[in-house]
């Protein structure tokens, strides 16, 4: 039997110096920043709350590079995407889960990282769709966005990929953060405030089923509220960094497909790490995906690895994609 090792972050705020350049898009990472450091004998995964996808992902993931690498490896639960890239830039770990759209934020100096461009992390590679859900109950009587209007609303942690997301969901529907009551959740709290009564509905951006979801499914009837084809078009022309998604039926115990729209996770790492080590961390995930015990690990492919990324690429992931794609 595998071991799944999980340790305990705290929580990680933007706080603190980056220090910074710029990053172009979907190029190999500086050759300064790719080799010449001694390997560490201990990696930390960062991955998010303990009830989205990325911390049963990155259990799975810790113990096949521990086993592939013989590095001790860990994964640790964390406030997610924002937080996961200022730790890496600070020092805090050497490889993290990450939206792709925030990412781009970060390498690009604008949203939560305004006037902070990150240069001292790359990309891994892109794992599978982050599919944003407006997750409600039937209960609640909210069947689309403009029925959002003055209902508090779970939009995510202070400084999340999901809060962006909520952000740039509203505006295509006409409407702001001001137009609703805002609460800065979790996934977890947004499922027990969801269950409680306590808020009308949650921004949720994770790969589906989310366990968070999933758990809300149990007691009470779940909703996801579409997005209108017309208003997808209307995002994704604006931030190309979304495409269509659907909420399968059956999933949560929808009984017909919802409509929605996703951004990419995908894994990036420190760019002091070798690129020899890089190589076999990525080699080790990447080959190895039939140990990952969840449904999002059928698209985690090394032909589909590099869509959608909007940030340099380590010089180690580059090589062995290179090798694997010809």
């Amino acid at each position: 039997m595998q071991k799944k090792k999980f340790g305990v972050l705290a929580a990680i705020t933007l706080a603190g110096s980056v220090f910074l350049a710029g990053c172009g898009g979907g190029e190999t990472a500086e050759e300064g920043g790719s080799g010449g450091s001694a390997d560490p004998e201990f990696l930390s995964i960062l991955t998010g709350g303990t009830t989205g996808t990325y911390y049963p992902l990155g259990g799975a993931m810790a113990t096949i590079v521990e086993n592939e690498t013989g590095i001790d490896t860990t994964a640790e639960s964390s406030q997610a995407s924002a937080a996961n890239m200022t730790a890496l830039a600070d020092g805090g770990a050497q490889i993290a889960f990450v939206q792709t759209d925030t990412a781009f934020y970060a390498a690009e100096g604008t949203n939560m990282f305004e006037g902070e461009k990150i240069d001292t992390v790359s990309a891994i590679g892109a794992l599978y769709p982050e599919t944003i859900q407006l997750v409600t109950t039937a209960d609640s009587g909210i069947a689309t966005f403009e029925d959002l209007a003055g209902k508090k609303i779970s939009v995510g942690a202070p400084g999340s990929g999901t809060y962006i997301n909520a952000e740039q969901l509203l505006e295509v529907h006409g409407m702001t953060m001001d137009d609703i009551d805002a609460q800065n959740l979790d996934f977890g709290e947004s499922q027990e405030s969801l269950q409680a009564g306590q808020i009308d509905a949650a921004f949720i951006t994770a790969g589906t089923p989310t366990g968070a979801v999933e758990s809300l499914s149990a007691t009470a009837d779940v909703v996801i509220v579409p997005v209108a084809e017309d208003k997808a078009t209307e995002l994704i022309e604006k931030y190309p960094y979304y495409a269509n998604d659907t909420v399968p039926s059956g999933t949560y115990g929808l009984t017909e497909d919802v409509p929605t729209v996703s951004v990419l996770a995908m894994l990036v790492v420190q760019n002091d790490l070798s690129e020899d080590l890089v190589y076999d961390i990525t080699k080790a995930i990447y080959e190895n995906t039939d140990q990952i015990q969840h449904a999002k690990a059928a698209f985690i492919k090394s032909e589909t690895a590099l869509d959608g990324i909007g940030i340099n690429i380590h010089p180690g992931a580059q090589k062995y994609f290179d090798e694997v794609n010809q």
